[in-house]
Formats: structure tokens, C-alpha cells, sequence
């Protein structure tokens, strides 16, 4: 007869005691030894810290959680942890001519590519692991070069990736850029050729019909080149004209209506884009049923249509323009199932789970151009703010940010004191101005002030949150705006283009007349509407990104009330009497 030994209690004692022991290890090895203190200077980063002191950036914030509340800010006092260190095994030999490289932020392929000199293609046979994207801290190799051998990318340039079969030829009449150029800025060309996947230095006012994204020139989305999956559309809207007393198809009752500007030739101007933007959507084999009802700007109107009319099949309805007009038509029982879209003003309609607000909103405007502001304001440049009181409350938030900021405060009458300015303005530092108001007279003032203490030892430069149609006025001096490259944000850019001047020529041939700005709105608005029902069924698909049109860009995203708002929007700027569109 055997012996019967119970071990199992032992047994569950050992594998706890096994366990304890992994988990202590474990925890040691986590465990800091001691904490060095560190206070933060001017443009430190999280990930330079990380890297002097031999650590992940996830460890500095595990002892510095204030670091996720309020970012990494200058003379924070930090806790670095001190760990042990583990001896790493022994790296294998790179081939020569090779070196290692440790991805930094907001690195990309492109710009490694072009700093080390090689395609992106030969950047990803010596990284296969890189194809999917890069990440920050990742360890790649790149070719071995000496500092004087490396490129560094310049702010004031734009790049572009060289695409498969393009030649000097096609890159000129692309980019408007010639040969010649092009050498002067790559010098490298002559030697390699052009090759596919390879970066290049653009002048930057040379853009051509491409958009900049983080610097490098990229297609914008055409949506009039991809595939259409509903060519059968029915398309809706409320505009307040007096229908009975119209011919919208008699120039010379047009032309009488358009001597005199109000809601009724407004909606006419916009009948207009509308028609041609069908007319465009036609051509591309979008077929479109466009049902206009005349609301006469009258809320008993527009009731009256509402209920008279079976809204099956319809698949969008545009306006009314008038925003009180559009809250209430957009909360009528037969409408609350049908997308609306709010087309002109820059007043903010009522955000319902069927409403897109196709105007981008001035607030958000202003925030973005804060945050763009934030990127190029410090203390090594003399910044001066010029606000009105209207503007108080907005400005205060920019004394926090920038408390060595000069404020200056207009003078009753609207005007601010020239020896002031002259006072506050250096010879030896870039001046930054912010100015903030919207009154015609104290605008003309500051632009004509400011303008005149430009010289070859004074450098100044204008920018504003919220560039309103004052500018556009006479008495504000086109030429003082681009000696002060006068930068701001817009949702609109109107520019001169052969896209522009054909859809021109085509309006003025049908109707007599050049398109005014709610005509072009209109045709912007109503082609992007039917391109993007017609290839995704919807007007909200993420993967279709920003659109471009003649004047006006759309980029929808949620809204938290419900529905989908606009927030393309263009970073403008005056350059001698042009205006640009320079880089977010």
C-alpha cells in the first residue's frame, strides 16, 4: 500500500511565493531609485526632457500630473524619477554607410526623406517597419550623413512629393514653376534627376491648385473625380423672392432687380449660383431635380409650402437664408426628418440633429487664430495690442497669455496717438501687433499709423482674430495691409484662378452679368451638397476630408448639440495687393 502525501497546500504556498517574487521584481524595476528635480526652460519639450534623462515620457507625467491638466509650461517645477539601469544586450553592427535615428515629434517620412537626401521609397526598404506611419522615440536607420550634408526644411518654403512619371514639364504646369527654378532651389537635381517619391523645395507663393498640409503641397479632394453611386438627385430650397414677379430667366428683368441690392435679389443672386452649380453636376452625369419654394421671407409662407408639399424622395433642403427663418422651418414635424442646410449667414442657426451649419462659425474663427497666434508669439519679439472696449472681454484672455505685451487703448473719437505708437515700437525686434475692433474709422487710423513706422531697421506685422468687411473698404489702404502682411483667419478666399474666370464667363453668358459673392456661394455650396450625396449618400463622411471650391472650403464635423457644422476655413494673408493663403 502506497503512502498518500497531500501537497497541494504547500504546493498553492509555493506558486503565491513564485508569484510574490515576480510581482517584487517586477515593482523594483518600476520603482524610481530617487527623484531629480528639474525646472522648465523656454521651449523645453517632454520629449527632450524624456531623452536627457533617460526616461518615457508616460514616467515624467506619472510624478508630474499636472502636466496633463495644463501642458508643459515654462519654469514648472518638475519630479524626474532615477531608475536603475538595465544593461541592454549588445546591438548587431549596422552595414556601413548606415546610422541610427531616433523618430522626434511631429517627424514624418517626408521631411526625414528630404533632410537625409533619398526617396521615401528608400527610406521605407531600410525601415520596413515604418510603412504603416512613424512613431515618436521609434529607432530607424537612415543613411549616414555629416551635419553639412543634411537639408534642413526652411518655414518660408514649401514641399512636394514627386509623383510617378512627373517631369520638369508637368511640375511647371502643375506648380508654375520652371525647370530653371526648380534647380536653382534643389541644386542636387542635375545629378539625380527627377525621381519618383522625391522631396522638393517650392517657392512658396507657387501652390497651384494644391492645398498645404504641415508644409508639404498635397491634392486637394475633387469629388467631381471619384465614383458616383446615386446619379438621381432631388434637391430643395427656400428663397425669399416674390416669384409672381419674377422671370428668372429674363436678362433684362434681372439686370433692373440687381441695381438695387436687398433680401429679394440676394436670394436671386443665389437662384443663380444654384442653377449653375446643377448645370456643373449635369455634366458630370448627376442628374437633379432642384424644386424652389418662394418663402418671401415671411414665416406664414413658408409654413403654408411646408404643409402643401410631400417631402418623400427629397434628399436635402437648402436654406431659408434668413437664420430665424431657417430655426423655425428646421423645427416643423414634416421638415425634422430632412437634412437642412443653413447656407449664407455667419449667424449661428439653432443646432438640430437635421441641421448643418455650412457657414463656418466666427467664435471658432477667433479660437483657431488664438491657437495660430500661440505658435508664433514669445518673448523674444515686441507685441503690442490694440483693442477697443467692444473687444475687452476677448483681449483679457490675450493680457493672460502674453503679460509682456503692451495694451494700448484707443482714445475717445477712435483713434490711437502716434508718439504712443512710436514709443512702444523697437528697431531691434520683430513687432507684432494684435489689433482688435471693428470700427471703420479706428482701423483706418492704426493700419495708416502702423504702416508709416515700417522701415529697413522697424519691422512690424498685423494680425487680427476677426477680420470683418471694414477691411474691404476703401479708406483702408490696400497697400498699407501688405506692408504690414496684415494675417488672419477667413471661411471664404476669394482668388483669381482659370477655375474662376471660366465660371465667370459661363455665368455672365447665361445671365447677362458677373457673378456676385452669394452667387459664388451659392454654386460652391449646392455642387459640394450634390457631390457628396452623389458619391457618398451623405453630406457628413469623414473620409471625404476638406473641399475646395472658387471661394469657399467644407469640412464638416459633429456638433455637440446635435447635426454638423463647417470648419473649413483658409489662414490669410496680404502680400504687396495680393491676399494669400499662407501655412495653418
Amino acid at each position: 500500500m502506497g503512502i498518500i502525501v497531500d501537497i497541494a497546500v504547500p504546493m498553492r504556498r509555493l506558486l503565491f511565493f513564485l508569484t510574490f517574487l515576480v510581482i517584487l521584481q517586477s515593482y523594483g524595476q518600476e520603482t524610481p531609485l530617487r527623484f531629480v528635480e528639474h525646472k522648465v526652460k523656454k521651449k523645453e519639450t517632454l520629449y527632450g526632457l524624456a531623452r536627457k534623462y533617460n526616461v518615457t515620457i508616460e514616467q515624467i507625467k506619472e510624478y508630474n500630473p499636472l502636466i496633463d491638466k495644463i501642458g508643459l509650461k515654462k519654469k514648472m517645477q518638475l519630479q524626474i524619477p532615477v531608475y536603475a539601469v538595465v544593461e541592454e544586450p549588445k546591438a548587431v553592427p549596422l552595414k556601413e554607410g548606415l546610422e541610427k535615428y531616433l523618430v522626434q515629434p511631429k517627424e514624418t517620412k517626408w521631411r526625414l526623406a528630404y533632410r537625409y537626401g533619398v526617396t521615401i521609397q528608400e527610406l521605407e526598404e531600410l525601415n520596413p517597419q515604418i510603412k504603416e506611419g512613424l512613431k515618436i522615440g521609434q529607432e530607424i536607420v537612415v543613411p549616414k550623413r555629416e551635419a553639412s550634408e543634411t537639408k534642413a526644411l526652411e518655414e518660408a518654403f514649401n514641399y512636394y512629393k514627386v509623383k510617378p512619371k512627373e517631369g520638369f514639364y508637368r511640375l511647371e504646369k502643375k506648380l508654375g514653376v520652371s525647370q530653371a527654378d526648380l534647380i536653382a532651389l534643389n541644386p542636387s537635381l542635375p545629378t539625380t534627376g527627377l525621381q519618383e517619391g522625391m522631396i522638393l523645395k517650392i517657392p512658396p507663393q507657387k501652390t497651384g491648385d494644391l492645398k498645404i498640409e504641415d508644409d508639404l503641397l498635397v491634392e486637394k479632394v475633387h469629388l467631381e473625380d471619384s465614383l458616383i453611386v446615386n446619379n438621381y438627385l432631388q434637391l430643395a430650397a427656400f428663397l425669399p423672392f416674390k416669384a409672381a414677379a419674377v422671370q428668372l430667366d429674363s436678362v433684362e428683368k434681372t439686370k433692373a432687380l440687381l441695381k438695387k441690392r436687398n433680401i429679394h435679389t440676394i436670394a436671386l443672386d443665389f437662384y443663380m449660383g444654384m442653377a449653375m452649380a446643377v448645370e456643373k453636376a449635369d455634366s458630370l452625369g448627376i442628374v437633379t431635380n432642384l424644386t424652389i419654394f418662394d418663402s418671401q421671407n415671411k414665416k406664414g409662407e413658408i409654413k403654408k409650402a411646408v404643409e402643401n408639399f410631400k417631402w418623400d424622395g427629397i434628399h436635402v433642403m437648402i436654406g431659408p437664408l434668413v437664420p430665424s427663418n431657417f430655426d423655425f422651418a428646421a423645427q416643423l414635424l414634416a421638415l425634422r426628418q430632412l437634412m437642412m442646410v443653413a447656407p449664407l449667414s455667419s449667424k449661428a442657426v439653432k443646432q438640430r440633429p437635421n441641421v448643418v451649419q455650412s457657414v463656418v462659425d466666427l467664435e471658432a474663427l477667433r479660437n483657431k487664430m488664438v491657437d495660430y497666434l500661440d505658435q508664433k508669439l514669445d518673448t523674444t519679439q515686441n507685441v503690442m495690442i490694440i483693442a477697443d472696449t467692444l473687444n475687452a472681454t476677448f483681449v483679457k484672455s490675450f493680457e493672460e497669455k502674453y503679460p509682456f505685451a503692451h495694451r494700448v487703448r484707443p482714445e475717445e473719437g477712435g483713434f490711437v496717438m502716434p508718439d504712443l505708437i512710436d514709443s512702444l515700437l523697437i528697431d531691434s525686434l520683430p513687432n507684432k501687433v494684435i489689433f482688435e475692433s471693428q470700427d471703420l474709422n479706428l482701423a483706418a487710423n492704426v493700419t495708416s499709423l502702423l504702416n508709416a513706422q515700417i522701415s529697413k531697421t522697424r519691422d512690424v506685422q498685423l494680425f487680427t482674430t476677426w477680420r470683418t468687411s471694414i477691411y474691404d473698404n476703401d479708406n483702408i489702404s490696400r497697400k498699407h495691409l501688405g506692408n504690414l502682411r496684415f494675417t488672419y483667419l477667413a471661411g471664404t478666399h476669394p482668388q483669381e484662378n482659370e477655375k474662376r474666370e471660366a465660371f465667370k464667363n459661363a455665368f455672365q453668358k447665361r445671365f447677362g452679368d458677373f457673378p456676385t459673392r452669394e452667387a459664388i456661394r451659392a454654386y460652391d455650396l449646392t455642387l459640394d451638397v450634390l457631390l457628396r450625396l452623389a458619391v457618398k449618400e451623405s453630406l457628413y463622411a469623414p473620409e471625404i476630408g476638406e473641399t475646395d471650391y472658387l471661394e469657399n472650403r467644407f469640412l464638416y464635423d459633429t456638433h455637440p448639440e446635435g447635426g454638423y457644422t463647417n470648419k473649413g476655413h483658409y489662414l490669410l494673408q496680404h502680400q504687396d495687393y495680393e491676399i494669400v493663403e499662407i501655412k495653418k
